[in-house]
């Protein structure tokens, strides 16, 4: 059997499988935005290797001011959360039984693979330093692997605030987002305006929780019928013109992910041009939804969007760990053009596109084991959980440099 006729047969089996009432454009959004993940990180985080061998991390980003727009693209943390907050209102209602079960479930399955990839990465540490990998590498590897999912934990707390979304929503439609984008604008009026060297600099963390909210909120609304396609253009136009005024006129950074060397970043906490950059995205997948569905009725195109589905998490949690499995062996071999030489020309931004395939190769080949974390873990003891939580501990402790 030829490998076209195998790949023709999986997509006709899961074309066959699929309910007639998935909502195919939502679960497409979900993949694209999941990819665009691995390929802003890949793309755009690069290594510098010191005279003992060590990996440090490198953007190209600051040789290359020009690449910003390239992450205009790739920062769609706004159309996941916009999907998640529509996924979960809709699973909020089919719920048996109490609100509290059904959060209960849903945290489980999102920690588990963060429990799963910090895990094991605490017990290949120790094997990889005896080995030889420099300290310097191990810590640049960490931190990388930890860098991703902070997500996780503000994804749980916005899906414990479903509920309140939802009573948002009916009381306010689409406006009810308004409120978290003005909260942000203050905090950034503060922090960058007449009165910043006035402000303690803890302020900015005020804005992480509404700054992320704010899409999910509108997903909840979504979801619940509340934003039609006037309210879609107006996301589409307002969020457009309030990220260009940004830009032009108040001189926000360009880059949507932080850049080394530079006082200001957009993305840890968000700023006010994350929001208008998640406004014109919701906008624009509200008004693509129905050609997207259409799109993804062919089972050619629908297959891989399910792949990608089912293996959300592991993409999320291990595709660092896929280039540092390239970037690690390479550093012993001293530099290689696009992997571990510094990201400051162009010859480097065409090394790294080829490399780019050998990264998604190593993911596929991670993720067929690293899978298994996302499913239920009905064969782990008591012991074997506690286990993994105090080793998932002790690895956030030494990726975020506390030992």
């Amino acid at each position: 059997m030829s490998t076209l006729t195998l790949l023709k047969g999986t997509a006709d089996r899961i074309e066959r499988q699929t309910p007639a009432h998935r909502d195919r454009a939502v679960d497409g959004l979900r993949a694209l935005a999941l990819l665009a993940v691995p390929a802003g990180h890949w793309l755009l985080g690069g290594f510098t290797l010191d005279a003992e061998g060590g990996l440090h991390n490198a953007s190209p980003l600051s040789a290359f001011g020009g690449l910003a727009p390239a992450s205009w693209v790739l920062q769609m943390l706004g159309i996941f959360f916009l999907v998640g907050g529509y996924a979960s209102v809709l699973s909020y209602h089919r719920r048996t039984g109490s609100a509290g079960a059904w959060l209960k479930g849903r945290i489980a399955r999102l920690g588990r693979p963060v429990l799963g990839v910090t895990a094991v990465w605490a017990l290949a540490a120790p094997v990889l330093y005896a080995a030889g990998v420099p300290e310097a590498t191990l810590r640049t590897g960490a931190t990388l692997v930890i860098q991703p999912l902070w997500f996780v934990g503000v994804y749980v707390v916005v899906t414990a605030l479903t509920p309140y979304c939802v009573r948002a929503a009916h009381r306010l439609g689409g406006w009810a987002a308004a409120p978290l984008l003005a909260s942000v604008a203050v905090v950034d009026f503060l922090r960058y305006g007449p009165l910043a060297d006035s402000v303690p600099s803890w302020l900015a963390v005020v804005n992480i929780l509404p700054g992320w909210l704010f899409a999910y909120q509108l997903g909840v609304s979504w979801g619940e019928r509340r934003i039609g396609r006037r309210g879609a253009w107006l996301l589409l136009a307002g969020g457009t013109v309030l990220f260009a005024a940004l830009l032009m006129v108040f001189h926000y950074p360009a880059s949507m992910v932080g850049v080394p060397g530079e006082a200001r970043t957009n993305s840890h906490p968000p700023s006010l041009l994350v929001l208008a950059l998640a406004a014109a995205q919701s906008g624009a997948a509200m008004l693509l939804r129905d050609r997207l569905a259409g799109l993804l009725a062919r089972p050619a195109l629908w297959a891989p969007v399910v792949v990608i589905n089912l293996c959300a998490m592991t993409i999320l949690c291990w595709h660092q760990t896929a280039m540092l499995a390239a970037a690690v062996p390479g550093s012993f071999a001293g530099e290689l053009a696009g992997l571990t030489t510094a990201p400051d020309s162009l010859g480097w931004i065409a090394a790294r596109l080829a490399w780019m395939p050998v990264f998604a190769a190593l993911l596929v080949g991670i993720a067929r084991y690293a899978r298994r974390f996302e499913e239920p873990w009905k064969r782990a003891t008591a012991v074997r959980r506690t286990l993994a939580g105090l080793l998932a501990a002790g690895f956030a402790v030494f990726a975020l440099g506390l030992a």
